[in-house]
Order: structure tokens, then C-alpha cells, then sequence
């Protein structure tokens, strides 16, 4: 009966195979599992979806896909979808994990797991093999395209007119796609004004306010205690690394500018992250775990702040050891008094590497933005900065939940 269920349930005819004392032969050579008397390989039997799966004392060991898998029983119980314990309408558990015993066993053998209270847990193999500990590994989970400045001319990305942009989905999902794809995306024919602006920010996210405000002008007028607000050249930094969580998205949007000077400089910090991998992957992962601290220390007319931000340069996930943030900006970081005296000086050493990279002539983009022309960078991976300028130039801008503009590009469709 269970083999007729699980075939239908896989759309694939099923066996059951005898005890297996050999070593089986996905396994690495070397390495052998003794069983104990009662446990049985079960199989599927055609040749394009070999299937294999073994009840161990607390977890289901699973191969399928040329991948191996082992889900702990708790776990199994807790991600159940039938209707009793999944609400599909709202995509929210309805099962009190809470409830659930640590010791729990399945009383069954097969993928249609029977539970001690008599509930049945269904689970297909796709699902299980895209949420696995192991199958996530093998995932990115933002597909990106890694550039420097002679990739990115070739690739030759088109920016999007400001109407189709507001007024259409299909431009709305170009600019979002070439965001998530570079890390940067430009508006063409914006009508310069602060309030246009916020209006196209608007298109794709809520505008975070911040200690800067919600929609800023910015001059060379040092109105704020920040060497932004001058005219001089400003090194490839990412903004607010002294936020516990930095802004997700930058917009800039150039108004006026009555002057020489003043191109900005991009940098894909991933990039040259990657390069660090290859060349020094010890120094990578010293500057993905070592913390640190940024810190804004303002005291100008009316503004008054202080604000401190911990993490390490490079922020990885752990399970796939995938790049999602880079926390660079040599102007706010603080005192390095979070790493032990053995460590301080490895750590200079993997920070120099990485802004070697960083400041390889053929990784830097220069733009010269212009009225009409807005910019929006990823301030997780992206780098900016600018040289020196001459004359009256104005900027608007704001920062972008990152949360909104990725749900965003989820609804059309986007891998996010």
C-alpha cells in the first residue's frame, strides 16, 4: 500500500530493497555506515531519479538528485503542509512547534511519515531537496553579476525612462532586474526636483527616514558635520556603517550643478571581494568574522548625534559562505578595540588586501550625473564615492528599505 501512495505521490514505481550491511555506493569511498538490524534502505526505482532514503535514531537520512540529505525528525514535524498544520491561504504555520515532542520518531518507514498522535506528514522530494540544509548550499540566493568597469560598458545596461518606470510593470521590472543583477540602475528623463524624486523613490519602496531626514538636499555648505557636504574628493566608502543596520538603497539625484569636477565613482565591492576569495580565501573569512565598530560623532548648529555600528567587513551566510554585505567605509570606522593583539595585525593585512582590490583603477566606473538623471545604488554591496568639484552643485536624495524594494521585485517575479 505505502508504495503505491509514495509512487503516486512521486510519479515515479517504487521497491523496496532488502537490508543493506555494504557500503552504499553514494557514499564517499572510505567511509561506511553500519546500520543497525532494523533499518532498511528504501528505494525508487528508474534511473533518472535515483532515490534512496534510510529512518536513522533522530533524523531521515535522504539522496535524491546526486544530493544527500539528512532532515532531523523535528524538524520534519514542524514544516508539515497538510491543512492542519500549514494555513496555504496566508503562507503561515499553524502547528504550536512549541507542542511538539524533541524526542519525536515517525512510527512509519516511507516519506508519508505517521507520527506517534496518528497525524500524517506528506512530503515530496523537490520540496525537500530545495529546503534541505544541504540543497540550500548548492543555492544562491541573489543571483548577481559580479563587474568592473570594462564588464559593465560591454554589458551595456540600459537605463529606464522615468514614464515607463512609473507608469508600466514591464519598466518597473527591467530597472529592478538590472539592479539586483549590478547593484546600481539609472532613471533617465526625471524631472529635477526634489519631489520628483521622492516620487520615483516611491515607486519601488518606502522612504526610510533617517537622522538626515526623509528626503535631503545636499550642498557643499557643511551644513552637516560629514565631509560629504563639501567639495573635496571622497574615497569608495558604502554609507551608514555606523547603523546597526546600514541602508539598504541609495538614491542620488544631481539638480544642479554650475561647476567643473564632481564625477561619481562606483565600486562593486563584491567584486573585489571575490578576488580576495581567490587570492587569499584566509583573509576573507578573518574579514567576515572579526567585528567591528562604526561610529558618527555630530555636533553641527542643531544636529547632534552619536551613533555606533558593529559587524564585520564582509558578512556572509553561513550555510553557503555567500556574500550579502560589505561594511567598508574608512572615514567612520572607530577605534579597533574588538580584536584580541594576535589578531590586529592579520587583520590590517586582510583589510589592505581588499582595498588594494578595491582601488584597482579597472574596477572603478565613473559617472558623471547630470539633471534628469537619478542613480540608485545597492549601499550593501555597491561603493561610491566622488572627486573634488568646483562651483555650485546640489543634490537631492534618500535611502530605501531594502525589505520593500525586495518585495518588490518578488511581485513581478524576480529572484530576490
Amino acid at each position: 500500500m505505502w508504495c503505491r501512495r509514495l509512487a503516486c505521490l512521486f510519479k515515479v514505481p517504487c521497491r523496496l530493497s532488502g537490508s543493506t550491511r555494504h557500503r552504499s555506493p553514494w557514499l564517499p569511498r572510505g567511509r561506511r555506515i553500519v546500520l543497525p538490524p532494523a533499518a532498511r534502505w528504501h528505494h525508487t526505482a528508474p534511473e533518472s531519479l535515483k532515490c534512496a532514503w534510510q529512518l536513522h535514531g533522530d533524523h531521515l537520512e535522504l539522496r535524491y538528485a546526486n544530493t544527500l540529505m539528512r532532515f532531523d525528525f523535528v524538524w520534519l514535524r514542524d514544516h508539515c503542509r497538510s491543512a492542519s498544520c500549514y494555513n496555504a491561504k496566508t503562507n503561515q504555520r499553524s502547528l504550536d512547534t512549541a507542542s511538539v515532542d524533541l524526542g519525536i520518531k515517525p512510527k512509519a518507514t516511507t516519506l508519508f511519515l505517521t507520527w506517534p498522535d496518528g497525524h500524517v506528514t506528506r512530503y515530496g522530494l523537490e520540496w525537500l531537496v530545495k529546503n534541505s540544509y544541504e540543497g540550500q548550499k548548492q543555492q544562491v540566493m541573489h543571483p548577481r553579476i559580479l563587474w568592473n568597469a570594462e564588464i559593465y560598458r560591454q554589458a551595456q545596461v540600459p537605463s529606464v525612462d522615468c514614464r515607463s518606470f512609473l507608469e508600466t510593470d514591464e519598466g518597473l521590472k527591467e530597472f529592478l532586474q538590472n539592479f539586483l543583477l549590478y547593484g546600481i540602475a539609472f532613471v533617465e528623463n526625471v524631472t529635477p526636483t526634489k519631489e520628483d524624486t521622492e516620487i520615483l523613490a516611491e515607486r519601488i519602496s518606502l522612504i526610510r527616514e533617517t537622522i538626515y531626514g526623509r528626503m535631503w538636499y545636499f550642498t557643499s555648505d557643511f551644513s552637516r558635520g560629514d565631509t560629504a557636504y563639501t567639495k573635496l574628493a571622497l574615497d569608495r566608502h558604502t554609507d551608514t556603517t555606523y547603523f546597526q543596520e546600514p541602508c539598504g538603497i541609495q538614491v542620488f539625484h544631481c539638480l544642479k550643478h554650475e561647476g567643473t569636477g564632481g564625477r561619481t565613482l562606483l565600486v562593486d565591492g563584491f567584486y573585489a571581494a571575490e578576488q580576495v576569495l581567490r587570492q587569499a580565501p584566509d583573509q576573507f573569512e578573518l574579514l567576515s568574522k572579526v567585528p567591528l565598530k562604526h561610529e558618527y560623532v555630530e555636533n553641527v548648529g542643531d544636529c547632534h548625534n552619536h551613533m555606533i555600528g558593529v559587524g564585520p567587513v564582509l558578512n556572509v551566510y553561513p550555510w553557503n559562505n555567500e556574500l550579502y554585505l560589505i561594511r567598508y567605509n574608512n572615514y567612520d570606522r572607530a577605534v579597533i578595540n574588538t580584536v584580541p593583539y594576535d589578531v590586529v595585525h592579520r587583520w590590517y593585512a586582510a583589510h589592505r588586501t581588499l582595498t588594494t582590490e578595491l582601488r584597482r583603477p579597472e574596477n572603478e566606473l565613473w559617472v558623471k550625473l547630470k539633471p534628469g538623471k537619478a542613480l540608485f545604488i545597492d549601499n550593501w554591496r555597491v561603493l561610491h564615492g566622488r572627486e573634488a568639484f568646483t562651483g555650485y552643485r546640489q543634490l537631492c536624495g534618500c535611502y530605501l528599505t531594502r525589505d520593500d524594494v525586495l518585495n518588490t521585485a518578488r511581485l513581478l517575479g524576480l529572484q530576490a
